[in-house]
This record gives structure tokens, C-alpha cells and sequence, in this order.
């Protein structure tokens, strides 16, 4: 059966261009012209991926992964941009998107990343080459953190924690290497599967995120720890006696 993808953006031309390209590359696919639309067809259709353009009318491309995320639809999202702005890329991951690329772009090359995406995404959640590293499949655990692969479930301080894919295989990633200092490049190629055409900022957002939501000040953290000039490491936290 072949894979669905949802295409939304407000430009025709750029609709069928990714339409055509990717249908050719055997792919199933579905279009809308606006964020309305595109959010609707989200919510209702199974995608295996969404390519959803930044800037669109009725509700924006922000918007929609936000409210995509906040309603526990956790598809695959590449974004695209018509703008070289960092702040607007960086939001757009912080609010769950997976991936970005900026207009103009070859057809080739979206083709090449909606199947590096796909490539570590399944349509069982948790269910990827990260998973498949795991040293004890039926818990890991440092401080008071939680993560149960098999289940696709962290918690913190007993709390159950939402996480978008990305997030959770990057916080599975760290603590199956734990105590080990981890390059940007070797996090990136490690969960993203792939080498990432723009810079490693995609890790920095996810790391900045991950702390958010694990760490009780992420100013000083206890968990996962910047190794100036090389990287991540996470750490058991030292206990105080």
C-alpha cells in the first residue's frame, strides 16, 4: 500500500509540482490550498507525512502544527518557508514540526527528505531505529525520569509527559548512551537518520525543548548537560546528602 502525504500551500504551481513529483516517486497523494482545509483533512485523514507550507491563508502553517500537536495528531510535518528567517524556522520546530525546507527547492530534494523522514517514521509510534537500540526494552530510567519504549511513554516526577516523535526518540537516543558526550552531528545523524542539509540549530531546538519539560530549572540543568565546543551529554543527576 502506498504511503499517504497531505501537501499544504496556498500556491498552485508549487502544488502540482510536489504533487506530480512525489505521486511519480510512489507515494499517494493529498492537497489543500489552505491552513483551514489542511488542518481539517489532518485531523480526519491518516497521513503517513504532512508537507505544510509556513505562510497560508485562513489559519497559518504555525497555527496548524501547533493545534495539530495540541490535539495529539503526532504525523511527520516538513515544513516549508518562502523566508530565510531563523526565529520563524526555530518556532516552527519548537511547535512539533519535524523537518523545514526553504523556497525555492528542487523537486528532487523534497522527494529526498519526505523519504528520510518516512524512512524513521512507521505508523506505530515508537516504533524506529532508536528503538531498536534499547538495552532494557521495558524501562529506562535516571533521576525521576521515566521513559518506556515499548509503550512510546516518558514521565516526569510520575507525570505522564507529552512529547512530539522527534523529542521522544532524541530523549531515547540520550539515555541509551548515557554519560557519553554526543555531537550535534552525531545526535543528528543518530535520530534524524539522515545528514541534515541546513546546520545542526534542529538539535539545539529539540535539546531546548527536552529541558522544558524534564528539567526543574533549564538554566542549570541536572539531566542533559552542554559540553561547550562538543555537544550533549546526559547524566545522572548527583544526589546531595
Amino acid at each position: 500500500m502506498s504511503q499517504r502525504l497531505l501537501v499544504v500551500d496556498d500556491e498552485q504551481s508549487i502544488v502540482t509540482l510536489l504533487q506530480f513529483n512525489l505521486e511519480k516517486a510512489g507515494y499517494e497523494v493529498q492537497t489543500a490550498m489552505d491552513g483551514k482545509r489542511g488542518l481539517e483533512l489532518a485531523q480526519s485523514t491518516s497521513f503517513d507525512l504532512i508537507v505544510l507550507d509556513l505562510m497560508l491563508p485562513e489559519i497559518d502553517g504555525l497555527d496548524v502544527c501547533k493545534q495539530l500537536r495540541q490535539n495529539q495528531v503526532f504525523t511527520p510535518i516538513l515544513m516549508l518557508t518562502a523566508k530565510d528567517d531563523e526565529f520563524d524556522k526555530v518556532l516552527g520546530l519548537e511547535l512539533g514540526a519535524d523537518d523545514y525546507m526553504t523556497k525555492p527547492f528542487s523537486p528532487r530534494e523534497v522527494v529526498a527528505r519526505v523519504r528520510a523522514i518516512l524512512r524513521r517514521s512507521s505508523q506505530q509510534p515508537g516504533h524506529s531505529e532508536v528503538k531498536e537500540q534499547v538495552t532494557n526494552p521495558s524501562m529506562i530510567s535516571f533521576g525521576e525520569v521515566e521513559i518506556y519504549p515499548e509503550n512510546y511513554e516518558v514521565f516526569y516526577q510520575k507525570q505522564a509527559l507529552e512529547l512530539t516523535p522527534k523529542e521522544f526518540e532524541l530523549l531515547l537516543y540520550l539515555a541509551n548512551h548515557k554519560g557519553r558526550v554526543l555531537t550535534r552531528d552525531q545526535l543528528l545523524n543518530a535520530v534524524w537518520n539522515y545528514e541534515f542539509v541546513g546546520d545542526t540549530r534542529i538539535v539545539d531546538v529539540h535539546i531546548s525543548h527536552l529541558r522544558e519539560k524534564i528539567e526543574p530549572n533549564t538554566k542549570k540543568p541536572i539531566y542533559i548537560k552542554t559540553i561547550r565546543g562538543l555537544g550533549y551529554k546526559l547524566e545522572e543527576p548527583q544526589l546531595h546528602v
